[in-house]
């Protein structure tokens, strides 16, 4: 793998990050902590008419036909910037799950939209008394004629309270426990029994609880085929894709939060000379190195096979189970190197932990994702 950018992402990265350096400062986050949709409108339009919202998508629906990589780019330029809003939910997950395995009739419908910056998705799996994966999904989905009953509860779900659509997964197939008898359905928010609750989170990104009371939708809205087992195929690919694009927005935070500390180092003084000279503090910084580097090797390895079409299952949880145990380390030295002013919201080092703490346990922890490497691996 060669791990140069082609001349095409450099200049993606750098105007990435430009624009978002001028346009999401850190003020930025803290004015949305209260703010109900949870980002500035103005901030949307123009992430459009760049092209982001289009990056993955096909020419022939609008979009610029980007790679899976190009996203990734994208996504460490927002993760330096703690970039709020719906990005992550629209594009990576549901953009990519109608890419996937959506009918003709639904990349026609949707993908456009999703181009253009008119739709927002979402995608609704974890479920109360559950931890990640979907062995223990138990919303169910009753076929009634044409339509699905669907019932449950799902929690942690990012921006459904803004997103037009919620891709919910339920069971299909009761007699199935397994990957085999769930079903992905594309959900419309404005259906009666949709219930949306935001919750208090420490990353400040809005994620809610919804419970789903008897909300009918059409057999139509099933994305992949009903109880024909396609769902934990497409659940999989889809998981892998939002882990490895997680640990990209966990790269550009802890990226900030790194350089953040070596400026701090080099202005803080004590006993006459700046703290970055001591030996401790230096042992801290080139720790931080090897955790930001490490995370930037593992992810794009993982993120270059997705693209190419490569199994990626391995690199994916190796990714994910790398990155989230980095992120915890490099913004718990930050925290320490700054010392007490760090950790008051006043500075800006407390936004970056958040973030980074959030993003650690999506899509599953070091534990999870380590699990599976040796699951892998035979053991």
């Amino acid at each position: 793998m060669d791990f140069d950018l082609t001349q095409e992402q450099s200049l993606l990265k750098s105007s990435a990050r430009e624009f978002l350096k001028k346009e999401c400062p850190p003020s930025l986050l803290r004015e949305m902590q209260d703010d109900e949709r949870g980002y500035p409108q103005k901030l949307w339009p123009h992430m459009v008419e760049l092209g982001w919202t289009g990056v993955m998508i096909p020419d022939k629906y609008g979009g610029i036909g980007g790679s899976f990589l190009d996203l990734c780019i994208l996504l460490e330029a927002m993760g330096e910037a703690c970039c709020p809003g719906p990005f992550f939910s629209t594009v990576v997950l549901g953009g990519a799950a109608i890419l996937l395995a959506g009918t003709a009739r639904q990349k026609q419908a949707l993908l456009p939209k999703i181009a253009r910056g008119n739709l927002i998705l979402t995608l609704a799996t974890t479920e109360p008394g559950s931890w990640y994966g979907v062995s223990n999904i138990t919303m169910s989905a009753a076929q009634q004629k044409d339509d699905y009953i669907l019932n449950g509860t799902k929690l942690f779900v990012e921006n459904a309270h803004i997103a037009d659509y919620i891709i919910c997964l339920a069971r299909a197939d009761a007699s199935k426990s397994d990957a085999s008898g769930l079903t992905l359905f594309l959900v419309d928010t404005k259906s009666a029994g949709v219930k949306c609750s935001p919750l208090k989170t420490l990353g400040y990104d809005k994620q809610c609880e919804v419970i789903f009371d008897s909300v009918k939708v059409p057999k139509d809205s099933v994305i992949g085929n009903a109880g024909a087992g396609q769902a934990g195929d497409i659940l999989e690919r889809l998981q892998e894709q939002a882990a490895v694009a997680k640990c990209a927005e966990l790269l550009g935070c802890i990226q900030t939060a790194f350089d953040m500390t070596i400026a701090y180092v080099k202005e803080r003084k004590q006993f006459g000379r700046p703290i970055g000279c001591f030996q401790a503090v230096q042992h801290h910084c080139a720790n931080m190195v090897i955790d930001v580097d490490g995370s930037r090797f593992i992810t794009y390895q993982a993120a270059w096979k997705i693209s190419e079409g490569l199994p990626a299952s391995r690199e994916a949880a190796m990714a994910k189970a790398w990155t989230s145990s980095a992120s915890r380390r490099v913004t718990s030295l930050a925290h320490q190197i700054h010392g007490a002013i760090g950790f008051t919201e006043e500075y800006d080092v407390h936004l970056f932990y958040r973030r980074a703490k959030a993003g650690e346990i999506a899509f599953g922890d070091t534990e999870y994702h380590l699990e599976k490497v040796a699951q892998g691996l035979g053991f």
